[in-house]
């Protein structure tokens, strides 16, 4: 497979596995790219990107721009809270808008679930879902599953433990597909009233005590509580989600072996996990970041070649 299924990554459920495969072999050259000295390609030079942010953002938006310039491509970032949005504006008539300055490709987040389908349907251009409400973040499950990869030479057969927050977590979503589709077993632990009815309808286990997840896991990627998501509280106190849903060094070292630990950030320290596990060496974390870079670098890449042709 030379080229990707799809036109946009609007989520994972639109991918082959063929496609995740081609995205990693891409990241990995993109990897020693952004390792030399020189880090820039002029892959990209022709083609005009919008980052359209509807939603804050830091690491993702910062990691997909930073894509973008290592591709030599031109870069226009938009923020909503300061745009004509705040004046009523629609979502057409801001991306027409922008992309009447004859933009090729945009990166979006938006707080409503398919925004990006809605936008793929009347729009010109090609769509990046960066996140769309508690629905989707492909590009956040590419780079987990591709430094799990990266840890454990393969995501096939593996175990992955989903810990926290599942109800409002994109993340959560996108990994179940995305680990699913490349042959890992996934379970999910958290409060009962932070784990959504439907789980068991996409073949994922629900383990209410993370003691028994640890031990049955070879990774475990611990999720935060998304305090803006929520308008009611789902558990009692921060102090009381701590007590039993915390990965701390004394619960990671009690284990009989030795697990990868993820988190896709912002970390809440001393909530869902303790500093010295975030820090420790079984933590892959900021190799999750640096890969971030990698794996949108691919994916830009591989959808700006279909607009090329």
């Amino acid at each position: 497979m030379s080229e990707l299924s799809v036109d946009h990554l609007l989520g994972i459920k639109y991918l082959q596995k063929e496609d995740i495969d081609l995205i990693f072999e891409t990241a990995d050259h993109f990897k020693e790219v952004i390792n030399r000295p020189i880090k820039k390609v002029p892959s990209l030079r022709d083609i005009t990107i919008a980052n359209l942010f509807f939603e804050n953002s830091t690491r993702t938006k910062l990691s997909f721009e930073l894509a973008e310039k290592r591709l030599s491509a031109d870069v226009i970032n938009f923020s909503a809270s300061q745009s004509s949005v705040k004046k009523g504006e629609t979502l057409i008539d801001t991306v027409n808008n922008i992309l009447s300055m004859k933009v090729d490709m945009v990166v979006m987040r938006h707080p409503n679930p398919g925004a990006g389908v809605f936008l793929s349907k009347h729009v010109d251009a090609s769509i990046i879902n960066a996140g769309d409400g508690a629905h989707e973040h492909p590009t956040q499950a590419l780079l987990d599953s591709y430094s799990i990869r990266e840890r454990l030479g393969e995501v096939a057969g593996k175990k992955v433990v989903i810990v926290g927050d599942i109800l409002h977590s994109r993340v959560a979503l996108s990994n179940i597909f995305a680990l699913q589709l490349q042959g890992a077993e996934v379970k999910v632990c958290g409060p009962k009233t932070l784990i959504p009815k439907y789980i068991h309808t996409l073949g994922v286990t629900v383990e209410p005590d993370l003691r028994k997840a640890l031990e049955w896991c070879d990774v475990a990627n611990m999720l935060r509580v998304q305090n803006e998501r929520m308008d009611i509280s789902y558990f009692p106190s921060t102090r009381e989600y701590s007590q039993q849903f915390q990965l701390n060094k004394n619960l990671l070292e009690s284990l009989d072996k030795e697990i990868v630990v993820m988190h896709p950030g912002p970390i809440n320290r001393g909530v869902e996990i303790t500093s010295d596990v975030a820090d420790s060496g079984q933590a892959i974390i900021l190799n999750q970041v640096e890969n971030g870079v990698a794996v949108r670098m691919a994916v830009i890449y591989l959808l700006a070649s279909k607009i090329k042709q």
